[in-house]
């Protein structure tokens, strides 16, 4: 199987377990150069590489690129370089001082790919069911619960109850009680007040409450259940491109191990990562430390 292949294998992995990573592709080299243009890998945020950008030289500054490309969701292009101290920005670029003296450098494309953040909703109502259909197409991982006690709601996701009238403070509690970075409720702005005001008498902290956002959705007159669950979807959309209330994302999330190929024995969980791996490198010869893989 070829490298490219092997690499859209693992990005399809990754992202079928939800984990951030990115993609780092080699734009220019300085000779000496153990890579080349066109070279690329998927890296994680907890430093492991698969591919080939460069080798221990370039690791520790590649993964520390990717880090902060993953925490805020932008590209980013770098430069590794011996004729730089410390890190510092020149126009677009990033520069970062190479980790040993071989003489080389490499510029490279870091482009981060975000796992999509999780929607809870919570309820059977027409409004839940319309939602949680239509949440997918506008990049929303969706868990829908129609009993409380089938709900599991992550850290860090977003949270609808749209249960309308049927055990909406115990949904509520639910939701409140958990670690989800955004609740919502759909109910009318009366209700909203009587059930804030039980969950305060119920004990739960003030705060939490308050951050309640009731009722839910944009201000769009819906009337139906599809155009209720619009308005909310609407609502949660702005709020995650705004970065209000946003959820963690799960970039830090450890990704899983290399599967074995046919005929190589698995990797061990004990293999040094890419930071010992780059803080061992040898400080001279080739750029990056070593040779192509």
């Amino acid at each position: 199987m070829s490298q490219t292949r092997l690499l859209l294998a693992r990005a399809n992995e990754l992202a079928g377990h939800g984990v951030g990573f990115a993609w780092v592709s080699v734009l220019r080299v300085t000779p000496p150069s153990s890579a080349r243009p066109g070279d690329k890998a998927i890296v994680t945020a907890d430093g492991r590489i698969d591919g080939w950008v460069g080798g221990g030289c370039a690791q520790p500054a590649v993964i520390r690129a990717v880090r902060a490309a993953l925490a805020d969701g932008t590209p980013r292009q770098i430069r590794v370089s011996p004729e730089v101290s410390g890190e510092q920005r020149i126009d677009d670029i990033v520069e970062f001082g190479m980790s040993c003296e071989s003489g080389g450098g490499v510029e490279l494309f870091v482009d981060p790919v975000l796992p999509d953040p999780t929607l809870v909703v919570l309820g059977a109502s027409p409004v839940a069911r319309t939602l949680a259909a239509l949440a997918p197409h506008v990049g929303f991982a969706v868990a829908w619960a129609e009993q409380p006690e089938a709900a599991a709601i992550p850290p860090g996701a977003f949270v609808v109850v749209a249960s309308q009238g049927q055990g909406d403070l115990r949904w509520l509690r639910l939701a409140l009680e958990s670690q989800a970075a955004h609740v919502a409720l759909v109910a009318s702005r009366r209700k909203s007040d009587v059930l804030r005001e039980a969950l305060r008498e119920g004990g739960l902290p003030a705060a939490r409450v308050d951050a309640l956002e009731a009722p839910a959705g944009q201000a769009i007159q819906a009337h139906a259940p599809q155009e209720i669950a619009l308005s909310v979807l609407a609502a949660l959309v702005a709020r995650r491109r705004s970065g209000k209330g946003s959820p963690t994302l799960p970039a830090s999330r450890p990704a899983p191990p290399l599967a074995a190929r046919p005929g190589e024995a698995a990797p061990s969980e004990e293999a040094p990562s890419a930071v010992e791996t780059a803080a061992a490198a040898p400080k001279a010869g080739g750029c990056c430390g070593g040779k192509r893989g």
